[in-house]
């Protein structure tokens, strides 16, 4: 009888803190031993030539999330869990987004029930639009408890922001509860003063989001969020940093010893403003938000993810079709900006870029590209060790990787549902052969395996990762509402 349900032989292995050769034994759905000539297993895969890295962790992706019609997201989780085992990655965390007149109860428990075609593993982060006293203080206890431990705020966005007062509340609610808080920074009412005067003037097209959006709408709104959380000592991680002054607001908070986090995604790292700018309506494909920058900033956030400031890389996916009534065509060719849906799809794409584009060119090493991608998000948002390694104990999840295969992105490698993908044509080099959640391969050679529902969802207890620091600004904790010191 074999020792193992399956042995990966010969590969490389390499976690973010080193890189070795060794066999993995997996015995249900967990590695269970790492050595060189290890027993038989009832399956055994060939890595010779191979890296063999942690599934990537996506913390940062909006699948089968309703919107408004008429436009619609194009993955189910379904397809969208498809494409991120094509890219590599075996854990998303999705949005429960709380709807108009919609509890945040009711919220998360239709997104379980969409999720229930997942094939790779998930769990939620609970987005507040409404955070009024009875959400907080009645339904979110409960649903931290079941294992929803991190809250998505707004601050833009007519519809889903709320107030710096409202935001404080969440904060607090965060601080209390042990979850973390995460936040979309973008100065609302300078994006709104922007708009209509772009509008006015008849600066509608697609090139024109990133002018409604520079830089200064981002630095100030980042610099206004670090200063709230540390007013009431709440660890936050701030969502997709666009470029050099918002990573600099970051590092500055850091420096002064607060838990501040931050992320950036790939579309920030190889597309910028002058896509908006394609011939005809194609700019569309490329409006999202905050908006692409320069060429100068992208250098700036590679520097910030070799310093740490820049702690996880996700995609940020939110998939839209360019054509059909349902996609960012919804209002015509002609449409102003204003009327075209935010968001790329990033799923596939997201490792194989970073990996070509940091570990390939030189401007990160392996271990870090396994922190930026699989280790760190585990960490932060209370998934490890179970996810984001390999190491004895923890889930078989596993990209097994050709790190010279030289590859086109083309929209149907990506195994999504939708039409396009902003990446199309770009050159890549290394690519996921086989990408394993808990053992059982989902995607082997560009061919989906594993059956809807393999995926399970990942309940987050407390962590000490995200603790207070016990910090305040006066010997006053506002949020307990007691003297400190």
């Amino acid at each position: 009888m074999p020792d193992f349900d399956l042995v990966i032989r010969n590969g490389k292995v390499a976690t973010a803190s080193e890189t070795f050769f060794s066999d993995i034994g997996i015995q249900d759905g967990i590695v269970v031993a790492l050595a060189q000539n290890l027993p038989a297993g009832a399956r055994e895969i060939d890595a010779t030539d191979r890296l063999v890295l942690p599934g990537g962790v996506d913390t940062h992706c909006h699948v089968d999330e309703p919107r408004a019609p008429p436009t619609a997201s194009a993955d189910s989780f379904a397809s969208g869990s498809a494409s991120a085992a094509a890219g590599g990655t075996t854990s998303l965390i999705c949005f429960a987004k709380q709807g108009p007149n919609i509890s945040a109860t009711d919220a998360v428990a239709a997104h379980h029930q969409r999720a229930r075609r997942a094939r790779i593993d998930f769990s939620f982060h609970i987005t507040l639009t409404d955070p009024t006293p009875e959400v907080l203080e009645q339904q979110l206890p409960a649903l931290v408890e079941a294992g929803h431990r991190s809250f998505k705020i707004f601050l833009t966005y007519s519809g889903s922001r709320i107030t710096d007062g409202q935001a404080l509340r969440v904060l607090a609610a965060g601080r209390k509860l042990g979850a973390l808080v995460c936040i979309h920074a973008e100065h609302h009412e300078l994006i709104e003063f922007y708009t209509e005067a772009l509008v006015a003037a008849g600066l509608t097209a697609p090139k024109y989001h990133a002018w409604a959006k520079p830089m200064i709408v981002e630095r100030e709104c980042v610099h206004r969020v670090c200063a709230l959380a540390e007013a009431l000592d709440t660890p936050i991680q701030v969502f997709h940093v666009s470029g050099a002054e918002a990573a600099e607001e970051i590092a500055r908070a850091q420096d002064r010893g607060l838990k501040v986090w931050a992320e950036t995604c790939p579309q920030y790292l190889v597309l910028t403003e002058q896509d908006l700018d394609r011939p005809g309506f194609e700019g569309a494909k490329f409006i999202f938000s905050p908006a692409g920058r320069t060429t100068a900033d992208q250098e700036a956030l590679w520097e910030a993810i070799r310093r740490g400031t820049i702690f996880n890389v996700t995609s940020d996916h939110a998939p839209t079709r360019y054509a059909g009534p349902d996609g960012k065509l919804a209002f015509g060719a002609d449409a102003p900006f204003t009327k075209v849906p935010n968001g790329v799809p990033g799923l596939a794409a997201r490792l194989p870029i970073l990996f070509s584009e940091g570990v390939a060119k030189g401007r990160i090493d392996l271990q870090t590209f396994v922190a930026i991608t699989a280790t760190n998000p585990a960490k932060l948002f209370g998934l490890a060790p179970r996810k984001g390694t390999i190491a004895v104990g923890a889930d078989a999840d596993i990209a097994i990787w050709d790190p010279a295969k030289q590859v086109t992105i083309t929209n149907e490698l990506m195994l999504h549902d939708n039409d396009h993908t902003p990446y199309e044509g770009m050159q890549v080099t290394g690519w996921p052969e086989i990408t394993l959640v808990r053992g059982v391969p989902v995607v082997e050679h560009g061919k989906v395996v594993a059956e809807e529902g393999h995926g399970q969802f990942l309940a987050r207890g407390p962590y000490d990762f995200i603790a207070p620091r016990g910090v305040f600004p006066t010997p006053f904790n506002p949020v307990d509402r007691v003297v400190v010191g």
